[in-house]
């Protein structure tokens, strides 16, 4: 991806407070950082992470998404992801809902699931284009890689505060069993008016999975924070990343780690006007752990659940597996029959009809 000097993001826009928590600090076992990571995480389940070491993988990582969205469309939908739930692949432009009426989304990806980058030259699920398979070695697998290691440690953490025995949530996420954990590489295109409203480029949303673990270098990130009505942005900083905690960890914790509503909607100003790149790790459970609160290995889980307003939420029903392939599948343009489709491929959003009608600034 050619180097360009894009503008600063605005101070005149609504933005979200992130704390900013030392990845160094957290992984030698800093107690008062670990308060601030436990905090952000039961709050907001939002936070900039710095010190995380993975900045020369991910930008490895953009130059990859480049080469692959620089290919012929015909080439690149070969190896399209389909419409049966899975989401490995690429992932064409206006393939999605954003919301139940069907408006579609703006964004192009690249997916390549853990398993097969960590199997290369070996295949777990499917075929990629000639440009990932070309930087599988170089660029995929150690971003990968350390990405994984960056989750399992946040893991560890939370397994720890949660009162769960050892090493009970890295038992859900065991580094070779078949599951949804993949990289993307996501462009938007620009908005040529920089004064037309900011149109959003992946409906608002919950994470499918435990953690995810986000590049980018332009805004775009809105978040709604408990309690409001405004969607508030995510400034970038240089060398932080984003993370936030997904609807299985929220799950798996008894909602006591927060699972929060987000959307990507066109940068802010003049950082409209530049195309958008983006970077996410996913970590998600193996397909076969099933999705429900820890209640049985934890008291302050089981507390959590008796003392909620709707325990039954926190007991799915389905594996991790079931859970991710009806989202993906029922948020596809061509399965849609009508909103009742949009709303079956929702996880524990609550707010469906407020993030609906609330501005994007």
């Amino acid at each position: 991806m050619p180097a360009l000097t894009l503008p600063p993001f605005p101070d005149d826009v609504p933005t979200v407070d992130l704390l900013i928590i030392d990845y160094e600090l957290v992984k030698h076992g800093d107690q008062h950082e670990i308060d601030r990571l436990w905090e952000a995480a039961t709050k907001l389940g939002f936070w900039y992470l710095k010190n995380h070491g993975a900045d020369e993988e991910a930008n490895a990582m953009f130059e990859m998404g480049a080469e692959t969205m620089n290919l012929p469309m015909p080439e690149k939908m070969r190896y399209e992801q389909g419409n049966d739930g899975e989401s490995f692949g690429y992932k064409a432009a206006g393939a999605n809902a954003v919301d139940e009426t069907g408006t579609l989304d703006t964004v192009e990806f690249i997916n390549v699931s853990k398993n097969d980058a960590l199997a290369w030259p070996g295949k777990v699920h499917r075929d990629y284009p000639s440009t990932v398979n070309a930087r599988m070695d170089s660029t995929i697998r150690p971003f990968i890689q350390k990405s994984l290691g960056i989750n399992m440690t946040l893991l560890k953490v939370f397994n720890e505060r949660l009162g769960l025995p050892e090493g009970a949530l890295a038992s859900k996420h065991t580094i070779d069993a078949p599951s949804g954990c993949e990289s993307r590489v996501i462009k938007n295109p620009p908005r040529h008016d920089a004064t037309a409203e900011a149109k959003q480029a992946i409906g608002a949303h919950c994470d499918f999975g435990s953690l995810s673990f986000l590049h980018n270098r332009l805004g775009g990130l809105q978040v709604l924070p408990p309690g409001v009505t405004e969607w508030k942005y995510v400034k970038p900083i240089s060398g932080h990343a984003i993370c936030n905690v997904g609807d299985a960890l929220s799950i798996f914790s008894g909602g006591i780690l927060r699972s929060n509503l987000h959307r990507v909607v066109t940068p802010p100003k003049e950082q409209g006007k530049y195309e958008r790149w983006s970077l996410v790790f996913f970590s998600r459970p193996q397909k076969d752990a099933e999705l429900r609160a820890l209640t049985e290995q934890s008291k302050i889980i089981a507390d959590a659940v008796a003392s909620s307003d709707d325990p039954n939420k926190f007991n799915t029903g389905q594996s991790a597996g079931a859970w991710f392939a009806r989202r993906i599948k029922n948020q596809r343009i061509a399965n849609r029959t009508g909103p009742e489709t949009w709303r079956a491929s929702r996880g524990t959003e609550h707010n469906e009809l407020l993030a609906s009608q609330v501005t994007a600034y």
